[in-house]
């Protein structure tokens, strides 16, 4: 047991002192920590982009909505008058309007 931990160490002092192996260790340490392309600065760009990226499909459906919405407003004046009320809380002069808000515990 003790041969072949020696004869490991022995190998191991070996590779560690190969000037080939220091370089290019010290190679992927620069590369993923020093570097401005860096690994960390990778990981945290495309945690920004997926997040971007789900924004953007927000945006787009609410924009598709919204197309809809004043498609529907501007040829049918039944829905103006629904979104003046529900949007504007506009009413008629001989009605009055009560605002139920709900509170939250």
């Amino acid at each position: 047991m003790l041969i072949k931990s020696s004869a490991m160490f022995k190998i191991l002092l070996k590779i560690l002192k190969n000037k080939f192996f220091l370089v290019t260790v010290a190679f992927l340490v620069w590369l993923i920590f020093f570097d401005n392309n860096n690994i960390l600065s990778r990981i945290e760009a495309r945690k920004k982009l997926r997040a971007l990226q789900q924004q953007k499909i927000y945006y787009l459906q609410e924009i598709e909505k919204n197309k809809k919405e004043t498609i529907d407003l501007q040829t049918d004046t039944g829905d103006i008058e629904k979104f003046a009320r529900e949007k504007y809380l506009m009413k008629k002069d001989s009605e009055d309007v009560f605002i139920m808000v709900e509170e939250e515990e």
